[in-house]
């Protein structure tokens, strides 16, 4: 029984500095060599923060391009899903009321042409980028209350879309924050 005892012992010890010490440190270590040190990598308009490149905001003016819909209402401090299926009555009122608003303001789109993700909330509610198409949807609106011609707006997106990595990996898409940021300094 002692020896059960005494590995019992040595076993939870070698986890506490593993898991206690060794552990935070390393993570503290890859964030502070990764962008932005750990804090995350700002965006900043005239030497002012004004978001993250990682963390989606909401935007609803028709001026701008709007994000993905979140499920959190963009609190970063409660980054999750609705966790509501495709079934929940609740859920498909929330999809339609985003799918009538984006009707309400692009006149010309049709419902088939909306893309999911600027009807859906992503896994954690803060996703920052939304598809090619989540964009070009919003182009003729974007452009026309701004009073610019629809082409600048689309070679605005076309510079400020990311590709896939290395070419494979993942879709193309537009990070909302930096696009509303190019189409401020027009």
């Amino acid at each position: 029984m002692k020896k059960y005892i005494i590995q019992s012992i040595r076993l939870t010890l070698v986890l506490i500095v593993l898991l206690c010490i060794i552990y935070p440190i390393s993570i503290a270590l890859a964030g502070k060599l990764s962008k932005g040190n750990g804090g995350g990598e700002k965006i900043a308009k005239n030497g002012k923060t004004v978001g993250y490149s990682l963390l989606g905001q909401s935007f609803t003016k028709p001026e701008y391009f709007w994000g993905r819909p979140s499920a959190v209402g963009y609190n970063a401090a409660g980054s999750a899903g609705s966790n509501k299926g495709p079934s929940n009555p609740d859920y498909l009122k929330e999809v339609q009321s985003r799918i009538d608003t984006l009707l309400k303001y692009n006149p010309a789109l049709k419902k088939s042409d909306i893309p999911a993700d600027m009807v859906t909330a992503s896994g954690s509610g803060l996703d920052p980028n939304i598809s090619e198409q989540g964009a070009a949807i919003q182009i003729a609106r974007v452009a026309k209350t701004r009073n610019i011609s629809e082409e600048k707006v689309k070679e605005l997106v076309a510079v400020n879309t990311l590709k896939p990595l290395m070419g494979l990996f993942g879709p193309s898409s537009v990070n909302v924050l930096k696009l509303n940021l190019a189409l401020d300094n027009l």
